[in-house]
């Protein structure tokens, strides 16, 4: 059975910090391509980065370039996001999703989803 199960989201101040896991059971998490992605209240499901399996190669959505840092272990099967300088408006359920297409920021090309976790930024 497949599963992604996201942790680590939670209630920040703006300026802070979180560091978000997605831990993969069911399948082969290291020939992957891993991919985080948000989505606020009446907003479509926005692509913020995403994780090559082979070389940890990395893409990010503009919103959150320089802010934003994905990595991978793949010993742990285990995909993070560290959210650095939070803004409000990066409050959003965040969703960690398998591919095995790269470099591709389209939703529907994700295979796996997990359950998403909670962040909220408060100004």
């Amino acid at each position: 059975q497949v599963q992604l199960v996201e942790s680590g989201g939670g209630l920040v101040q703006a300026g802070g910090s979180l560091r978000l896991a997605c831990v993969a059971s069911g399948f082969t998490f290291s020939r992957y391509n891993m991919g985080w992605f948000r989505q606020s209240p009446g907003k479509e499901r926005e692509f913020v980065g995403s994780v090559t399996w082979s070389r940890g190669s990395t893409l990010y959505a503009d919103s959150v370039k320089g802010r934003a840092t994905i990595s991978r272990d793949n010993a742990k099967n285990t995909a993070f996001l560290q959210m650095n300088s939070l803004k409000p408006e990066d409050t959003a359920i965040y969703y960690c999703a398998a591919t095995k297409n790269v470099y591709t920021t389209n939703s529907r090309a994700y295979d796996y989803w997990g359950q998403g976790t909670q962040v909220t930024v408060s100004s």
